[in-house]
């Protein structure tokens, strides 16, 4: 996926389509580099908020990204999702 294709994804879901599954699509591409470079702050604050959002395969998908990351990147992660809560 080219990154503008990744800018429309984010954009869908800020124009609605929340559902969880979708949520967890966009960690994993990102945690894979399917279509992208891989970018663990991303697909962690991707499957962070489908977890908030009640998707259990995230929240596990999740916690086995967190261990191989940074603390200041994980840092960084859980700070983008929740801006990204707040203002959706």
């Amino acid at each position: 996926m080219a990154r503008s294709d990744m800018q429309t994804s984010e954009t869908t879901f800020a124009a609605g389509d929340l559902r969880p599954e979708a949520l967890c699509d966009m960690g994993l591409m990102y945690a894979t580099g399917r279509g992208c470079d891989p970018d663990l702050v991303s697909a962690h604050k991707w499957l962070n908020i489908a977890a908030i959002r009640g998707c259990d395969r995230a929240a596990e998908l999740r916690a086995d990204l967190a261990r191989s990351m940074s603390k200041a990147d994980l840092a960084t992660a859980l700070r983008e999702a929740r801006e990204w809560m707040t203002m959706h």
